[in-house]
């Protein structure tokens, strides 16, 4: 126990300084955790973009429409509607990093020879899309952006593409870039003595096939201000088109926001749940059933899209920060209207409990326990007085003073045996408690308690 207290001096919620002068090694957990919420918000974004392009005239979402998200399969997302499909890898560039410069940065970094090797296994039918939040420099890497706009355009106007020398460079770029990043489509082109591989001029009408279907779009909303922006840029428009007021775009958008971050983690519902798949009843010759399962846990439909929507506007709140907590104790009242810290309020109402506990034990089988407890609470109001001084401190100043000096008179063995520093802090809690010690001016203890209880707070 002893051992306990001391750690609990040394890292006193009131007392963070510590900590921020000393610089940690990394923060990788915690940019990971920001780099795959970034990604299921630019999936949710494409999933409310794809729900909006549904509605009518009306705003109302035909039922009998069958689009989809499906996350985390083949690529980082699939978005899905009739017979079209793309796959969108989704990188986040951190400023540091800075922007793509070569076609060698696009193909490994931005994910583009990946792209390249699921749009192959998937019968070259996909379109493809690079979302990324880090620009593209002048040189190779913008002329491969514009080179998949033209090739695009021509596909689109069913022309058959004639390359200048620059653009012919960049699809060779390219090709070798996902020869080097790929190990499938290298395996696959490469000549052996048994397989004839991929002539490189058919290696070349790939990419180019390739380029035709691909997008690069860089967008300016990054890890650090998706929470705040995303409501406005991207729900808004949807909620306009619905008819229906805006005001709570900020709760829509955690309510689909949620939706794709389970999804993005396979964890969906499914209307077989979690029973085991017995007896293999399924003979149509289509995926195994525990695939169909593993993908109806990634898959958001725009059915679930618009359930996510109702709910948040029916219950708004629901969404919202969780308000901290009301002081209901006399102490935590107290030193609330004084000014002090939530975390200190917290450490207060603990240090209080231990103090009575502390106590309970001592007078259940000392005598003497009640005089060293009076003579303690003795000592403790004339640490008070003299924190406060002439100065008239209150609130979190009285807390720290107070605090301190238990700590000096702890290490100079002025506390009385068996009493540590933060049993004596938790006696000054309880006598605030008890309208013995204030933590600023003198209010209306019970009117402050009278108002709680209106509110739905009871006093302990």
């Amino acid at each position: 126990m002893e051992v306990l207290r001391q750690w609990r001096i040394a890292t006193r919620a009131d007392d963070l300084d510590g900590f921020a002068a000393v610089a940690q090694l990394d923060d990788a957990g915690a940019n990971t955790a920001d780099l795959y919420e970034w990604q299921a918000a630019m999936a949710a974004a494409d999933g409310l973009a794809l729900y909006r392009d549904a509605l009518d005239e009306q705003g109302v979402l035909d039922p009998g429409c069958d689009d989809y998200i499906l996350c985390e399969w083949h690529e980082d997302w699939v978005v899905g509607s009739g017979d079209l499909m793309e796959l969108v890898s989704g990188k986040h560039r951190s400023a540091d990093v800075g922007a793509y410069t070569t076609v060698t940065k696009l193909a490994d970094d931005g994910g583009v020879a990946h792209l390249f090797n699921r749009w192959f296994a998937l019968g070259q039918k996909p379109m493809c899309r690079l979302v990324t939040t880090g620009g593209l420099t002048a040189g190779p890497a913008r002329e491969l952006k514009a080179l998949t706009s033209r090739l695009r355009m021509l596909k689109t106007e069913r022309r058959e593409p004639t390359l200048t020398s620059d653009e012919t460079k960049v699809v060779r770029q390219l090709r070798t870039a996902i020869m080097t990043y790929d190990k499938g489509t290298a395996k696959r082109w490469k000549r052996t003595k048994s397989y004839p591989g991929v002539a490189e001029e058919d290696q070349e009408h790939e990419v180019r096939a390739f380029l035709a279907s691909l997008t690069i779009v860089t967008v300016e909303v990054n890890q650090g201000v998706v929470g705040d922006a995303a409501p406005t840029k991207y729900v808004k428009p949807v909620l306009e088109k619905m008819g229906r007021d805006a005001v709570d775009c900020a709760a829509v958008w955690k309510a689909v926001l949620g939706l794709f971050r389970e999804r993005m983690q396979s964890r969906g519902e499914t209307t077989y749940g979690d029973l085991p798949l017995v007896l293999q009843r399924d003979r149509s010759g289509g995926p195994e059933p525990d695939v169909r399962r593993r993908i109806a846990r990634r898959l958001v439909t725009l059915g679930d899209i618009q359930i996510a929507i109702e709910t948040a506007l029916a219950i708004p709140g629901a969404y919202q920060p969780v308000p901290p907590a009301l002081a209901i104790s006399r102490v935590e009242i107290k030193m609330t209207q004084g000014g002090c810290s939530s975390n200190a309020v917290s450490r207060a109402t603990a240090l209080r409990m231990e103090y009575e506990e502390y106590w309970r034990d001592q007078e259940s089988g000392d005598p003497r326990a009640r005089v060293a407890r009076q003579n303690l609470e003795r000592l403790l109001r004339r640490v008070s007085d003299h924190a406060m001084g002439d100065s008239e401190l209150s609130g979190h100043g009285l807390w720290t003073a107070v605090d301190d000096k238990l700590v000096e008179l702890q290490e100079a063995g002025k506390l009385p045996a068996g009493v540590d520093s933060e049993i004596a802090l938790g006696g000054l809690c309880d006598l605030s408690n008890r309208c013995q010690i204030w933590f600023g001016p003198r209010f209306d203890i019970d009117a402050a308690i009278a108002d709680r209880r209106s509110a739905g707070v009871t006093q302990p």
